[in-house]
């Protein structure tokens, strides 16, 4: 028999703590999103790396996590390291307009991959 029950997206891990598909938040700034890409180590300009305050500037060998991101005023692409990161555990989606575009059904805080996108 089959079960009738609603089963949550599996989510994909690479590289990393975190998963493509899962919504997080920063540990130290007022906003979350939802990982869309990992990079095993710091995939940036040197020139935004250094725009960071000396004091907060995260080590370049670690994981950094590209985001769908949101805070209370504005949606926007975020690119931040693992040590930055926590899992969010509000259980809200993410209001990203790109969400939809990327990803499929949401669950128990992640998001599943689409397998194709909409053209």
């Amino acid at each position: 028999m089959l079960s009738t029950r609603m089963r949550c997206p599996e989510v994909i891990a690479r590289n990393g703590r975190f998963r493509i598909g899962q919504v997080v938040r920063h540990r130290l700034f007022p906003f979350r999103g939802v990982v869309f890409d990992v990079d095993p180590s710091f995939s940036n300009t040197d020139e935004w790396w250094l725009s960071i305050p000396e004091e907060i500037r995260p080590h370049k060998d670690q994981p950094f996590y590209h985001l769908l991101a949101e805070n209370e005023d504005a949606t926007y692409i975020a690119y931040v390291s693992e040590q930055n990161l926590l899992p969010d555990e509000s259980g809200e989606p993410i209001r990203h307009p790109q969400v939809a575009e990327v990803f499929g059904k949401f669950c128990d805080g992640n998001y599943a991959l689409r397998l194709h996108r909409p053209h």
